[in-house]
């Protein structure tokens, strides 16, 4: 098949080398040019750097020649963009979407991206199923209340980076459940050292969401 993706995070690198170890013909897009720049030394000619949310961009990409376009970003904003415009603007029958907030997956399905994968519902279900009956009925509780499982992924710039779990000082009663490495996930011993492109995933009451975006984010 020929592949575009969209988005040169963790996310997006691996899968753009598993599709290409699989015999696919596979670009990847990402924004950013510093990123771009260490993503071509490494995948070569498989990079280009430009915004995939520009019309004009994914054309000269050629997109209307695709057969798939899996949009990855970190921004759910962003894949939902670059999903209608494949869909609708170039006629690519076939998208796929990262979606970062499992509260935004039916705003996807309403404007007809129905193929979506959301990390952060993964992790949860897999909580659900590999955690004892006994201990799975408080957390529904919870989650049946006021709190929400957010996924952060880490910039190179977040003030985390380099710091380990045990070290981080989240709002009251938040707890990071998993850490997200490329395409691996971790439970998150106070040993670990967080790097640039981890996706946190914490559970976090609702109205405290800002306050945890604040702890990871460079400012």
């Amino acid at each position: 098949m020929n592949i575009i993706v969209v988005g040169g995070g963790n996310v997006g690198y691996y899968l753009v080398k598993d599709l290409k170890a699989a015999g696919h013909s596979v670009i990847l897009m990402e924004k950013d040019r510093q990123r771009a720049a260490r993503l071509y030394e490494d995948l070569g000619d498989l990079v280009r750097q430009g915004d995939g949310c520009e019309s004009r961009t994914m054309q000269d990409l050629g997109v209307g020649q695709c057969d798939l376009v899996v949009a990855a970003t970190g921004e759910d904003e962003d894949n939902l963009i670059v999903c209608q415009m494949a869909r609708e603007c170039f006629g690519v029958k076939r998208t796929i979407a990262r979606v970062n907030s499992p509260a935004n997956e039916a705003l996807f399905a309403e404007l007809g991206i129905t193929t979506t994968v959301s990390s952060t519902r993964i992790i949860f279900n897999l909580i659900e199923q590999e955690i004892e009956t006994d201990h799975i009925v408080p957390l529904a509780a919870l989650a049946r209340g006021n709190l929400e499982v957010v996924s952060v992924e880490l910039s190179d710039h977040s003030k985390m980076v380099g710091r380990s779990v045990g070290e981080i000082t989240l709002p009251a009663d938040a707890h990071i459940v998993a850490i997200l490495r490329g395409d691996k996930g971790m439970l998150p011993s106070p040993k670990a050292i967080l790097q640039p492109g981890d996706v946190v995933l914490t559970l976090v009451k609702t109205d405290r969401e800002s306050e945890l975006h604040h702890v990871f984010d460079g400012h």
